[in-house]
């Protein structure tokens, strides 16, 4: 059951509840800062006046739903001729499927073959020794649901056979460490699935380069926000592709997300809100660097 504190908020016209994983890219768009715009996001349910309890009522929890996830409440307020803005406000919780797990694999080719001839040479499209990238892990459960399971954060655990070969990294991330074969194996409630891997790339030394999206800051809203990457860095003094992405609060429109500097107005609000944005770069031999992440926090 869902319910709407108001706290300072006079004038809602309704509220729209979305349901997104707790590090995926914020799944509402909209054609503005007003939150007018259409949204395409899945909205399970929309609160309003005469809802008992006012703005809320039952919500369904996304059946293929498991691990950490946000609940995301954006509620419409009225602005008399001036239309609509919005708020937001959103909580962070931990979905556990009763069914049980049946059986996990690996959501790719098999074997599968890094280094392939062919590979295009731009930005990010070529297997390179210390590219880091994932591997989509999914689960079979008794109610007939496949869930993706690739996040630690769903009890999912990886192991390579030979680290020299393909890296674990944190938060299910993997790593090109060099040329030969390897077996991924991936275990999770019990259940446990392998991967034969085989790297075959250029021999050439790189190191992944190093994201660094800034340190946090506290804003007004209606001012400018620049989020900047520019202490980000490459061992080799190579040139980086930037790649900025807003991973919590409601979408807002980001301007140059794939420069050194991307930038946004912060949105009005009534009471302090939190977004979170992600960047990663990467090297001109398609190497990426871990995610890098910074929090703005919004004042009215």
């Amino acid at each position: 059951m869902a319910r709407v504190d108001v706290g300072k908020d006079h004038g809602i016209v309704r509220v729209r509840y979305y349901w997104y994983g707790w590090q995926d890219d914020v799944l509402i768009a909209q054609e503005d800062t007003t939150a007018t715009g259409s949204i395409i996001a899945p909205v399970p349910l929309i609160g309003l006046p005469e809802n008992a309890p006012s703005f809320g009522g039952s919500l369904p929890v996304p059946q293929d739903g498991i691990g950490p996830m946000r609940l995301m409440a954006v509620a419409e307020i009225s602005r008399g001729r001036l239309g609509t803005r919005s708020v937001f406000d959103e909580i962070l919780m931990n979905v556990e499927p009763k069914a049980a797990l049946v059986a996990i694999d690996f959501e790719t080719d098999k074997p599968l073959q890094l280094g392939r001839a062919g590979q295009s040479s731009a930005f990010g499209h070529v297997d390179s020794l210390g590219k880091i990238f994932e591997l989509p892990v999914v689960g079979d459960f008794t109610d007939g649901i496949t869930r993706r399971i690739s996040s630690p954060e769903t009890g999912t655990k990886y192991e390579s056979s030979s680290p020299k070969v393909i890296k674990v990294l944190p938060n299910g991330l993997l790593q090109i460490a060099g040329n030969g074969k390897t077996v991924l194996t991936v275990t999770n409630r019990g259940k446990q699935a392998q991967l034969d891997v085989d790297v075959s790339v250029n021999k050439e030394p790189n190191e992944p380069p190093v994201a660094d999206a800034g340190a946090d800051k506290t804003v007004k809203a209606g001012s400018k926000v620049t989020l900047t990457g520019l202490k980000s860095r490459d061992p080799e003094g190579e040139a980086l592709y930037y790649s900025w992405s807003q991973i919590r609060g409601s979408k807002i429109p980001l301007l140059d997300a794939n420069n050194s500097e991307a930038s946004f107005l912060a949105p009005q609000v009534s009471e302090p809100r939190t977004y979170r944005f992600k960047l990663r770069v990467t090297d001109k031999k398609g190497a990426d660097s871990l995610p890098a992440f910074v929090d703005v926090t919004v004042e009215p």
